[in-house]
């Protein structure tokens, strides 16, 4: 499903403050594969992110998605393939408009429709009946406006809004970092059940290790922009018990 191959980045080139964060750096995640990522800061987990979702583009090297080379397709055009969602609540979804017209325009990523084409009864319907899968009681609150929701809720949609056209990957960047416990257990339960149904490729970003070897089938390590450690199967329930 995505296969890096040789990735280099380095940022501020020919100054003082060069740093490379990835170098010849090769990664390949399978249909169905949830991965988790840990490491510290400056490891380079959010710079994979975005050189993967196309907001930074690589000095070097190929990013391929089902075979197709897409290390220089620019950010929108990857959206209609890639879903993302960012630590922040408030990012991803647009506060001063209603539930309904924000799961209109995730509809609508790959249409050149515009927001009217997506508010239709036949979609409300299908709105609803996601909306209710997430059990958060919203199906019958779509006119309320995204900005007046809790942080749960909010995440919880912009969940909804990311995988709503079954992209081909899933990123997520600390997406429950921002919650507090009782909605990022939620949260996380939801991200379980929406990836294993739709059997999508995720990457998550995660501090907590313990959710690390929890969730997904794989768990890897980066330092300093490479992977020092890649666990799956036995190796994640040997380190489990270790917790």
């Amino acid at each position: 499903m995505l296969e890096i191959k040789n990735l280099c980045k380095t940022f501020n080139k020919n100054s003082i403050d060069e740093k490379t964060i990835f170098k010849n750096f090769n990664l390949t995640v399978e249909k169905g594969e949830f991965v988790t990522i840990i490491g510290g800061n400056g490891a380079g987990k959010s710079t994979l992110m975005n050189l993967i979702s196309g907001s930074m583009i690589s000095d070097s090297g190929k990013i391929f998605m089902d075979d197709k080379d897409i290390t220089f397709f620019p950010e929108h055009k990857r959206a209609k393939f890639i879903g993302r969602v960012f630590q922040d609540p408030l990012k991803g979804t647009a506060p001063n408009l209603t539930i309904e017209e924000n799961l209109s325009l995730a509809l609508l990523r790959n249409s050149k429709r515009n927001l009217l084409f997506g508010k239709t009864k036949r979609n409300l319907e299908f709105f609803k009946e996601k909306l209710s899968e997430i059990n958060l009681d919203l199906e019958n609150r779509l006119d309320t406006k995204m900005g007046l929701l809790s942080g749960g809720q909010r995440q919880a949609i912009t969940l909804l809004m990311a995988t709503l056209i079954n992209p081909k990957i899933l990123l997520l960047d600390e997406h429950t970092s921002a919650l507090d416990p009782k909605s990022r257990d939620k949260i996380l339960n939801l991200t379980g059940k929406i990836t294993n149904d739709k059997n999508m490729a995720t990457l998550m970003i995660t501090h907590n290790v313990e959710n690390a070897l929890r969730l997904g089938s794989r768990t890897i390590k980066l330092e300093n922009g490479q992977i020092v450690s890649d666990l799956k199967k036995e190796e994640r329930e040997a380190a489990k018990s270790l917790l």
